[in-house]
């Protein structure tokens, strides 16, 4: 018989589990790793809230996506374009940016499906007679050593000629020259941080699931168990 089991742990590490694996796709997928140097506009674009000139623009550089401005010569504006500038992985600007994505994709499979099986844990919590939380922390665990790889590896890549044509000629591994980091990065750090924080907290959702208040509901027959 699934006997339903909710606790504040148990919900808790499964919320964090969910929003971890999200927080990591998304990261991967930004163009927003590397602020670009600053572009003057054109004495023709102005801005339409003041009436003077734009601000520079800053165009960014992800892994294996850009973002940056195009010129309509025809209308004398400019558009924000979006995406990937490598069609396929062979066309990654730098090896280390490939050992990049190749070590993030694994965490981040491992982290959603670890999202998704964490979805089923109020029923199922053991499996082969293995806590299941235990298995996922381990498994967190293991895609936090795989996203901490890749954000190493990564600032070896800014030497390529890429980054160096966003950020300047100073750029090199490990220097951004001219850029800044953006969101994504700092997104992809606070990730890997919770990834950790998460296969940590897993124990205390098995504790919290297996307690003896638990097993005495259980044993009154109840099949909806929720617990503080």
């Amino acid at each position: 018989m699934c006997h339903v089991i909710v606790t504040c742990r148990s919900m808790l590490w499964t919320l964090l589990s969910i929003v971890v694996a999200f927080a990591e796709l998304i990261a991967f997928m930004s163009a927003d790793w590397l602020i670009g140097r600053a572009k003057p506009s054109g004495p023709e674009e102005t801005d339409n809230r003041t009436g003077g000139p734009q601000e520079p623009y800053r165009p960014t550089l992800g892994i294996y996506g850009r973002c940056t401005r195009i010129s309509h010569m025809q209308f004398s504006r400019r558009d924000t374009l979006c995406g990937p500038y490598a069609e396929n992985f062979g066309e990654i600007a730098s090896g280390f940016w490939q050992a990049t994505a190749i070590f993030l994709a694994m965490g981040i499979m491992i982290l959603c499906t670890v999202a998704f099986v964490s979805v089923f844990t109020m029923c199922v919590q053991s499996i082969m007679k293995k806590s299941i939380f235990n298995v996922c922390g381990l498994l967190q665990g293991i895609a936090g050593l795989f996203l901490i790889l890749g954000l190493i590896l990564y600032p070896a890549g800014w030497g390529c000629q890429k980054a160096i044509s966003y950020c300047g000629p100073y750029a090199s591994a490990y220097k951004l020259g001219d850029c800044s980091l953006g969101w994504a990065f700092y997104t992809a750090i606070g990730g890997t941080v919770l990834t950790f924080i998460c296969a940590v907290f897993s124990a205390q959702a098995e504790i919290a699931t297996s307690s003896d208040k638990v097993q005495e509901e259980i044993e009154e027959g109840k099949n909806l168990i929720c617990l503080l």
